[in-house]
């Protein structure tokens, strides 16, 4: 999935889909260490979505501790 299609989804669904894709990523270590991995870059794939929803998670966080502050300087 692209940024700007995960940029779309609210941050409970991104936490979900981060907790699936680590999930899921650790099935693909599993199947490579036992050999029946058939598409080695699955796992670079799947490192790279997780980097991609956390790096939004990330934004949002930061964007909304912006606003508090905001509201804070605001408020005195």
């Amino acid at each position: 999935m692209k940024a700007f299609e995960l940029r779309e989804l609210d941050t409970n669904d991104l936490v979900d889909r981060l907790e699936k894709a680590r999930e899921e990523l650790f099935r693909l270590r599993l199947s490579w260490s036992a050999g029946s991995l058939e598409d080695p870059n699955q796992v670079r794939f799947k490192r790279h979505e997780i980097a991609r929803i956390m790096t939004i998670l990330r934004e949002r966080e930061i964007a909304a501790e912006l606003v508090r502050e905001e509201e804070q300087s605001n408020a005195e």
